[in-house]
């Protein structure tokens, strides 16, 4: 079996050697005695774990060559970093610390106190990165056109999406805010015959009811005060591709008439226009609203719901998403993390706990400015829940007892792991830190499914 790689940057000669011979035997050592050639060996053997002497050339009575080291080693590598210094030195183990190093040891260097450390490390290394593996892995196989799920629920979202997305028929997409609609309008697009046509985008909720006609539908010139050129609508922009009409239960009912209209016969007139416009387009619309309390209501008609809905895809909620909380919230840490060039490695326990017991009202919308908002206001390299702003259980329900609330945060971190260790009993056990048996118990305690 292959050795795991040490680095032991130490510009001492003597203490070079001593550890090399005392360690060789369980790993495969590898020796620098300053910044240079440490870097050169980070970059070319990728090193598990490096052992750092802070006293480096050309300044070895100082600490400033050894903290540059660290810092570079930082930005080039995921190595877990101990440091070594001297026992009056702490502040400096300390600030080390503070900079990402994995833990500090103290001189005169006791091997076998240091090889207790190293184990660890070691392990700790490879814990790392056999989760950052899965979760490659998780997006690779749960990512659908943009969008990330390993949950039931949305894997059904995506497998309509695949049956109708080659077709033409007029799909209506619902579900709460921030739950991925425009993700879904834009992926069937893709998917089409349509894709190399335009996608255009009109909010029916966002524009002054006075501007929405022409917005959709264009205008001709003098058509009204201010209309001083003839313009095209978003309609007629769509030729030959998408038409996305987004919060369509917001369109007033006079538009509702003409959208109609448009829809029955693919034709149109420009506001103030007397001419016929042929168009093809196809339509798909998104809603929050319950569009069949607002046909009770005399709000929307009956009739353009049906033209629309011909297909309805219902996106659930995050909060009803089985395993995707944790999914997401890793897949935001990460790109984050990257975009803003900050070393946030992952999230505390209570983080984890606050994450599941939200009740998430802003889906998955609310849970991606959360994680960024996190990853900017993170002084380490966990997130904890101050950084993520919310408190655990936001669900409204003050009366919860101490059991209960147990109980809540024990079945969402079961369900998480779960489906993160893909329905394996074994190894969600193991993550859990947890016998087999145990998990059973608890399954059936919580009324999780063994399926």
């Amino acid at each position: 079996m292959e050795k795991d790689k040490l680095l032991i940057v130490e510009d001492d000669e003597d203490v070079r050697k001593q550890m090399k011979w005392a360690l060789n035997k369980d790993y495969q050592v590898l020796l620098a005695e300053d910044r240079s050639s440490a870097m050169s060996l980070v970059k070319q053997e990728s090193p598990s774990v490096i052992t750092l002497d802070l006293g480096l050339p050309p300044y070895p009575a100082d600490t400033q060559e050894g903290f540059a080291t660290l810092s570079e080693i930082q930005e080039h590598a995921k190595a877990k970093v101990i440091v070594i210094t001297g026992r009056v030195e702490k502040e400096h183990a300390l600030r080390a610390i503070g900079l990402g190093a994995y833990d500090y040891f103290y001189k005169p260097i006791q091997i076998d106190e240091l090889k207790v450390v190293l184990q660890r490390a070691f392990h700790i290394h490879r814990l790392e990165e056999e989760q950052l593996n899965l979760q490659k892995k998780l997006q690779n196989e749960d990512s659908f056109e943009g969008m990330l799920g390993a949950s039931p629920q949305i894997q059904e979202v995506f497998a309509v999406i695949r049956k109708v997305a080659t077709t033409d028929v007029s799909i209506l997409i619902t579900g709460e805010s921030g739950t991925g609609k425009e993700l879904v309008a834009r992926a069937m697009h893709r998917l089409s015959s349509r894709k190399d046509e335009p996608f255009v985008v009109i909010n029916c909720g966002a524009i002054p009811e006075n501007l929405l006609e022409s917005e959709l539908f264009g205008h001709e010139k003098g058509a009204f005060t201010g209309a001083h050129m003839q313009k095209k609508g978003r309609v007629e922009a769509a030729q030959g591709g998408t038409l996305f009409l987004d919060e369509i239960g917001e369109l007033p009912m006079a538009l509702q008439v003409k959208l109609l209209r448009f829809l029955q016969e693919q034709k149109f007139e420009r506001v103030g226009g007397r001419k016929q416009i042929s168009i093809d387009v196809r339509v798909l619309a998104a809603t929050n609203r319950d569009l069949k309390q607002r046909m009770e209501e005399g709000r929307f008609r009956e009739d353009l719901y049906h033209r629309i809905s011909v297909v309805t895809i219902a996106l659930p909620p995050l909060r009803e998403r089985e395993g995707d909380i944790l999914l997401l919230a890793n897949a935001f840490l990460q790109k984050f993390s990257h975009e803003l060039n900050k070393k946030v490695s992952g999230f505390s326990q209570p983080a984890v706990n606050a994450l599941l017991s939200h009740s998430w009202t802003g889906n998955i919308r609310e849970l991606e400015n959360s994680i960024k908002r996190a990853v900017i206001m993170a002084e380490g390299r966990k997130i904890s829940p101050a950084d993520l702003e919310i408190s655990g259980n936001h669900n409204g329900n003050g009366n919860l007892t101490l059991k209960e609330a147990r109980e809540q945060i024990e079945r969402a971190l079961i369900i998480e792991t779960l489906a993160l260790c893909k329905d394996n009993i074994t190894k969600t056990s193991e993550k859990l830190g947890i016998s087999r048996p145990t998990l059973y118990e608890l399954m059936d305690k919580l009324g999780i499914s063994k399926k």
